[in-house]
């Protein structure tokens, strides 16, 4: 169907009535049809009201009834057939296999967290037998199980119109994990966001599930969002966006009579590190893969390698003049939104002003309304470490290489980095000392190590970890990516002593749903 303006309220389509919100084709500048009348206080309390109204019943869907509306939206979303590709080309100026590639990674992380649900190990069950005999002291019987938090909140990104978006990963973990969904859609795609969250109003109604469990708002400006943090009904946040706006929802979530959980991925510069004897046997061969890694979708990915730490001398001139040479022959890409480019020209023209840092390369000149032209930078270890402004983003495709008088100096580096989401060791056999002294610097500043990858390309799977220290996220103890991510949407209960009757079917004698769970200390299936 084509889209109508509409906000989605539990089963209704809505109309708002603020500041309206007009989407871009940032290839050409054109203001896109409908308008969207941004949602007020009252679409916040509706949604809210409809969404804890549908807490109790959600929550205690069977694991089955669960998974099958996390590939009821799946399958929903797949049904909207080209319409949904064409609309996100339009609004974001991205590829069609970028979106095509994209839609098959929300359906697959949808029916991923399906499964995940259906195993039913994210329950956690545990029970301890009582031990009425045990001298000094009798034990009572006690029995644990994870609980969905409640309603949460999920801020659409930018960058990812799918799969971190209205039924994105945030979306989708905290369905499986039993809370309903209130998504402030992005302003930048909001079409898109309409078709894909009529897939999941759909997917609700077909399940014959409540009807405020899932709602999508939209809003210019913070007032929304905000709303939507204050209300004592929301339990949890999913953010993926600037540093600003996610320490802003921070603030107010913590600034609540009840603080809440805010789960934000924020900023990253993802650096690469060049150990010498890779970068002596293969550095242009590195060149190529970090200049395709940074050119990857304008460099607006949060895994970009906005970074390249290594030894100055011959070795790293060379993938410098590698490195230049295919950023010169890069083509200009068109950028997200024109705010994201304008943010981009602001970080690109602070690192060509600054006298401590030496322009090598700039790609070609673009001519979209809003182009990416890539650049590289080359400093020296000192006079980053003296300047904790180079440590700041520049999302798009320019990346700064940091020349360090020896290993030791790398480790200084690595060891002033603000939180990460990757960290890549560039590495052959012969540095692997080098490699084992950095490790335990990187372990600390960074959720995820490669070795001779690169970061660009998040797998959705069990093992992944997408979250870091601050200001790579929020919390460095969770996941956005994978099947972990679920967890951030649980908190673990304790039942002592209650008669079967009254005990959750999981945590019943006979494990009547037939899952994993920890008998007095002892894995039972």
């Amino acid at each position: 169907m084509t889209p109508q303006g509409k906000m989605l309220i539990g089963r209704e389509a809505a109309s708002g009535s603020s500041k309206p919100i007009h989407a871009v084709n940032p290839a050409t500048g054109e203001q896109l049809a409908p308008t969207y009348a941004g949602g007020t206080q009252a679409e916040v309390e509706r949604a809210c009201e409809l969404a804890e109204a549908a807490f109790a019943t959600y929550r205690e869907t069977t694991l089955e009834q669960r998974a099958a509306f996390l590939d009821t939206v799946a399958s929903e979303i797949e049904a909207i057939g080209d319409e949904l590709i064409e609309r996100a080309i339009a609004e974001t100026g991205l590829p069609r296999a970028r979106l095509e590639g994209e839609r098959g990674r929300t359906c697959g992380q949808l029916r991923l967290f399906a499964s995940v649900v259906r195993a039913g190990e994210w329950l956690d069950l545990r029970l301890d037998p009582a031990l009425p005999e045990r001298e000094p002291m009798p034990r009572a019987d006690l029995r644990q199980r994870h609980i969905p938090l409640g309603p949460v909140a999920v801020f659409g990104a930018s960058n990812f119109p799918l799969a971190f978006s209205v039924a994105g990963g945030d979306t989708a973990s905290a369905l499986a994990a039993g809370c309903p969904v209130i998504v402030k859609g992005h302003s930048a795609h909001p079409g898109t966001s309409e078709l894909v969250g009529r897939a999941v109003q759909r997917a609700v109604e077909k399940r014959d599930l409540p009807e405020g469990t899932f709602s999508l708002l939209f809003g210019s400006g913070s007032e929304i969002g905000q709303a939507l943090v204050a209300d004592p009904r929301i339990q949890a946040v999913g953010f993926t966006g600037s540093r600003g706006g996610g320490t802003a929802l921070m603030k107010t979530a913590q600034a609540r009579p009840q603080p809440i959980p805010v789960y934000a991925e924020m900023s990253s510069i993802n650096p690469v590190f060049l150990l010498p004897e890779a970068l002596r046997a293969r550095g242009a061969k590195i060149a190529e893969g970090f200049v395709a890694s940074l050119n990857m979708g304008a460099g607006q990915f949060c895994t970009n390698p906005g970074l390249v730490i290594a030894v100055k001398g011959p070795e790293l001139s060379a993938f410098v003049e590698a490195a230049a040479d295919a950023v010169k022959a890069s083509a200009a890409q068109t950028m997200l939104t024109p705010g994201i480019h304008a943010a981009y020209e602001q970080g690109v023209g602070w690192l060509s002003s600054n006298d401590k840092v030496r322009e090598v390369a700039r790609g070609q000149v673009g001519e979209s309304a809003h182009p990416c032209q890539a650049g590289l930078y080359v400093t020296a270890a000192g006079d980053f470490l003296a300047d904790t402004e180079l440590q700041e983003e520049v999302f798009g495709a320019t990346s700064l290489v940091i020349e360090c008088a020896d290993q030791h100096e790398m480790r200084q580096v690595a060891s002033q980095l603000e939180g990460q989401l990757t960290a890549t060791l560039q590495m052959d056999d012969a540095d692997l000392d080098a490699a084992k002294a950095l490790l335990p610097i990187l372990e600390r500043k960074a959720g995820r190590i490669l070795a001779n990858g690169w970061p660009t390309g998040v797998e959705v799977c069990h093992a992944m970890v997408h979250g870091g220290p601050y200001p790579a996220t929020s919390d460095s103890r969770t996941t956005s990516v994978g099947s972990a991510a679920i967890f951030r949407f649980l908190r673990p209960v304790c039942y002592q002593a209650l008669p079967q009757g009254l005990l959750p079917e999981a945590l019943k004698d006979g494990n009547p749903w037939k899952v994993s769970r920890l008998v007095d200390g002892k894995r039972e299936a």
